[in-house]
C-alpha cells in the first residue's frame, strides 16, 4: 500500500505538474467500476456533482490525497493497497485506454489497470491505476470532510514541525502493544505502514516485537529520529516501487535500493552481516536483523 512518502511524492508532482493541476477544472468522468465511487454511492451523481469544479488546493492528510474544488466541495481518494494515480493523455483503443505518451505509461504493466479517469479542461487526464480494485473515492462537503470521522481519527502527522519528541513519547504512551503495529496504527500516527516501519526500526536498532511500555527513553528517541530520517529521505527519492506504486509520470520511485531490511530476508544486514530474518506479527510480515535488533 503507498503510504506517507508515496502519497506526498504524488501531491508535491502534481502541484508542481505542467500545464498545472491546480486551477484546472473537471470536465468530465469514466469510470468501468462504480463501486469505487463511495460518496456519492451513485456514479451519476457523482459525475453531475464533480463537473466544472475547479481544483483549488491538493493536499495530503494520512494515506489521503484530497483536492479542495470549488463551490465548497472536496475530492477524497484513498488508493488502498494496489492503486496509484497518474496524469497524461489515453485514447480508447479496442476497449482499452492506450497511453498517447511514450515510456512508462504506455510500457509498465502496472500502468494500466485504469479503472477511474478525469478528464481536465487543460487537456489532460488524471487516472487511477487500480489492480485489486480496493482504491475509494468520495466527494464531500469541504466542512464535513474536514469535520468527518476519516480524518479526526488519524494521528498526528509525523513530519509536522509541531509534531516534537514529547508528543511522540505521549503518542506511544496511547497505546500499548508491539512497537511495530503501534507505529502502522493510523490513530496513533498518520502515514506510516508496513515498509517503513520496517526499515524505522532497522535504523533505530529496536527489535519490531518489543512492547511500547518497554522501551528505554533512548530506544524511543532513536525511533523518532528514524522516522523523521526515513520518511524524509523516501520522500527525496520519489518513494517506493518494490510493487505497484508509480508516480503520476508512471515512473518508479527511487527508494528500492535503499532498503535495508524489507523484503530482503535471507539476505545479510547491510550494519552487521548477519542474515534478515522475517517474522509473523498479528498477520503483517516483519523484517529485522537478530544482531542488530534484539528482543
Amino acid at each position: 500500500m503507498p503510504e506517507l512518502p508515496e502519497i506526498e511524492t504524488t501531491i508535491r508532482e502534481l502541484k508542481r505538474a505542467q500545464p498545472p493541476v491546480l486551477g484546472a477544472c473537471f470536465i468530465n468522468v469514466w469510470t468501468d467500476f462504480e463501486k469505487m465511487i463511495k460518496k456519492p454511492n451513485d456514479f451519476k451523481e457523482f459525475k453531475k456533482e464533480i463537473k466544472g469544479k475547479k481544483i483549488k488546493k491538493i493536499w495530503r492528510r494520512g494515506k489521503n490525497i484530497i483536492f479542495d474544488l470549488s463551490e465548497n466541495k472536496s475530492l477524497l481518494i484513498h488508493q488502498k493497497l494496489t492503486g496509484h494515480l497518474l496524469l497524461g493523455r489515453w485514447e480508447r483503443r479496442n476497449g482499452k485506454w492506450q497511453s498517447k505518451i511514450a515510456g512508462p505509461l504506455a510500457d509498465d504493466p502496472m500502468n494500466k489497470f485504469l479503472h477511474l479517469i478525469f478528464f481536465l479542461d487543460n487537456g489532460q487526464m488524471l487516472a487511477l491505476s487500480d489492480l485489486r480494485k480496493f482504491a475509494k473515492v468520495e466527494l464531500w462537503d469541504t466542512e464535513g470532510l474536514k469535520e468527518s470521522k476519516e480524518l479526526r481519527d488519524l494521528g498526528p502527522e509525523p513530519l509536522d514541525k509541531s509534531f516534537t519528541f514529547e508528543k511522540f513519547k505521549q503518542c506511544l504512551k496511547t497505546k500499548k502493544g508491539e512497537i511495530k503495529k503501534v507505529l502502522m496504527d493510523q490513530k496513533v500516527i498518520a502515514g506510516i505502514g508496513n515498509i517503513y516501519s520496517n526499515e524505522i526500526l532497522w535504523e533505530a536498532k529496536v527489535n519490531p516485537f518489543k512492547k511500547t511500555e518497554k522501551l528505554s527513553e533512548e530506544e524511543m528517541k532513536r525511533i523518532y529520529e528514524a522516522m523523521k530520517k526515513i520518511l524524509k529521505k523516501a520522500i527525496e527519492v520519489k518513494g517506493e516501487s518494490i510493487s505497484d506504486f508509480r508516480r503520476i509520470s508512471g515512473q518508479k520511485g527511487g527508494f528500492d535500493p535503499l532498503r535495508k531490511v524489507y523484503r530482503r530476508e535471507g539476505q545479510r544486514c547491510p550494519r552487521c552481516g548477519s542474515i534478515i530474518k522475517k517474522k509473523q506479527l498479528k498477520g503483517r510480515s516483519a523484517y529485522l536483523c537478530p544482531t542488530c535488533q534484539p528482543f
